[in-house]
C-alpha cells in the first residue's frame, strides 16, 4: 500500500533538464544525471514531457521540464496539482 506525498514532498518540484552536447545532439537529465542522450532537440522535449509527466501521474509531486535560454532556463512544461480553492461561507 502506497502512502500519498506528504506536503514537504509535493512542495518541491522536480526538474527535468534538456542540456546540448557540443556535437549538438540533446540529452533528457534530472539532479545532473542523464537519463536519456543522443537525441534531436524535437524528440527531446517530447521525451522529457512524457516522463515528466509519467512522473507527476506516479508520484502527485510537481514536476517541470526546463532548457538553456538565452539569459535564463525556459520552461517547457509543469505538471502540478492545482491548489486547493478556498471555502468561503455564505452570508
Amino acid at each position: 500500500m502506497t502512502r500519498p506525498p506528504t506536503t514537504a514532498q509535493v512542495a518541491q518540484m522536480i526538474v527535468y533538464s534538456l542540456k546540448q552536447s557540443p556535437e549538438g545532439q540533446w540529452s533528457v537529465c534530472r539532479s545532473g544525471f542523464s537519463l536519456f542522450s543522443d537525441l534531436r532537440l524535437g524528440p527531446a522535449i517530447t521525451l522529457a514531457r512524457e516522463v515528466a509527466r509519467d512522473e507527476h501521474a506516479r508520484s502527485g509531486r510537481s514536476v517541470c521540464v526546463e532548457m538553456p535560454g538565452p539569459e535564463s532556463s525556459i520552461r517547457l512544461a509543469q505538471y502540478a496539482r492545482p491548489e486547493p480553492i478556498p471555502l468561503v461561507a455564505a452570508a
